[in-house]
């Protein structure tokens, strides 16, 4: 899968992987900051303009409203991003395990 956002960044893998359950925004700000032990805090800007561009690339799309706030699902197209960035990672960590304890990273 060729594509101009690929790799993700970090503030993509945390939306994608938040939104495998439906969310609002400010809910995908308090799941990214749960899911990243408070390592990882979004502003709204951030965060909106993440969403907007997964939207606009059909990786996440609106799936109903809760009073005026959206709510946004992962797509399949989605889902298939997550996994080909999944694999392109799991083969990085893996570079690692072949490094000797001692070696510097």
């Amino acid at each position: 899968m060729k594509h101009p956002l690929l790799p993700l960044s970090e503030t993509m893998h945390y939306i994608l992987l938040a939104l495998r359950e439906p969310l609002h925004g400010y809910a995908v700000m308090q799941k990214i900051e749960e899911m990243s032990h408070g390592s990882v805090v979004l502003a709204a800007g951030t965060l909106y303009g993440a969403i907007e561009n997964l939207n606009k690339h059909g990786w996440i799309e609106p799936v109903g409203k809760s009073g005026r706030r959206k709510i946004y699902g992962i797509t399949a197209e989605g889902r298939d991003v997550l996994k080909v960035e999944q694999e392109r990672l799991l083969h990085i960590l893996s570079l690692y395990e072949g490094s000797e304890p001692d070696e510097e990273v």
